[in-house]
């Protein structure tokens, strides 16, 4: 099996079971926000750290091992372009919301029978192309992108926690990426386990620990299979990832591509991608656990509003997940777990732009 044939049928796996876990669970970014904003109750959140501090502790344990270089990773790039990542963090969150979830959430409903999380997929696939190459990367590119934090004048290759901390005590890279790792996974496992009514949420606790694994086997997939030698160019590349690098889930662009191809399969420029293949995986393993269940049954809007508000939150998801560089899952879960500053950064645009959202919805039912 080549390189990339292990890439591609390894990224629909992993979706595959991501998207079945996340449909009998609940596993929901959006709902966890909305569960701690509206009523105070921390169960979801929880289960969302839970996934993290596994997902944090598998990927950099792999690191140590020696088999993935996550500074190679886009979330470790030592020029953050921080105002895309808040904004466009703040406008995802936004979109996040007004769409009823994010696009995993969306890829799962599909997999129910949800006509529309189509419709919201098909939009935020339109509208997440049009910021990558078309009329709204332009002000993106122009406006956006250039605002950034270089750290290499600092002397650092690679925008990390480690490497920060490495810089900063004088430690050594791997010191002071076990200090990090130690801190940061376990004061998540801490505050997620202390609580005794989690505790015995056998189903959530479960489905958490697989959910953070199946990042770190996104990972291992792309960073360790999926890295060799390519028998043409005799260069030692990453097979099959849009990014050309390391990747693990995130589903704003690869939904975005997914589009992409369906609406040129003739060109033979392009081709399958882990992405892509996970946005089918992630839709498949939903649709399994669905049938499954007995629980599949089609799904409309409920009204012109309701459409009108779904619509708008697709376009702004995808505008922003672009921006930000990614989603609730790509940089909640894939970009955090690499202990990536600029990771937190869009991700306190996200729930910021989902939380305060919420609260205006509210106001504006009452």
């Amino acid at each position: 099996m080549t390189p990339t044939t292990t890439v591609l049928l390894g990224g629909w796996g992993v979706a595959f079971v991501f998207g079945a876990v996340a449909n009998r669970s609940n596993f929901c970014t959006m709902g966890a926000v909305a569960d701690v904003v509206n009523m105070g109750h921390w169960g979801r959140a929880r289960s969302w750290m839970l996934a993290l501090g596994v997902a944090v502790l598998g990927a950099n344990l792999m690191v140590l091992a020696g088999w993935i270089d996550l500074s190679r990773s886009v979330y470790h790039r030592p020029v953050v372009p921080w105002l895309s990542l808040v904004l466009g963090g703040a406008v995802f969150g936004v979109g996040m919301t007004l769409a009823g979830g994010c696009p995993n959430r969306n890829l799962v409903r599909l997999g129910q029978g949800s006509m529309r999380s189509l419709v919201v997929l098909v939009f935020l696939g339109m509208s997440a192309y049009m910021t990558l190459k078309g009329v709204f990367a332009q002000w993106r590119a122009h406006y956006l992108d250039p605002v950034v934090l270089d750290v290499s004048s600092l002397g650092l290759r690679t925008l990390s926690l480690p490497s920060l901390l490495s810089r900063g005590t004088g430690w050594s890279l791997e010191q002071a990426e076990l200090v990090s790792l130690a801190v940061i996974a376990g004061a998540l496992l801490v505050f997620v386990l202390r609580d005794r009514s989690f505790r015995r949420q056998t189903l959530q606790l479960a489905s958490a620990v697989v959910l953070g694994l199946l990042i770190c086997a996104g990972w291992f997939i792309t960073g360790y299979l999926g890295y060799g030698e390519n028998e043409e160019t005799l260069e030692t590349v990453y097979f099959a990832t849009n990014t050309r690098t390391l990747e693990s889930l995130t589903f704003v662009g690869p939904v975005a591509y997914s589009l992409e191809l369906l609406m040129l399969w003739s060109d033979k420029s392009l081709h399958a991608t882990f992405g892509i293949m996970t946005v089918l995986g992630a839709f498949m393993g939903s649709l399994a656990m669905s049938v499954h269940r007995k629980s599949f049954h089609l799904e409309g809007f409920a009204s012109t509003q309701d459409l009108g508000r779904h619509l708008t939150g697709a376009v702004l998801m995808g505008i922003g997940g672009v921006t930000s560089i990614g989603c609730t899952i790509g940089q909640g879960l894939s970009g955090l777990s690499t202990l990536a500053p600029a990771s937190l950064l869009a991700v306190a645009g996200i729930v910021a732009g989902s939380a305060l959202t919420m609260k205006w919805m509210a106001r504006d039912d009452s």
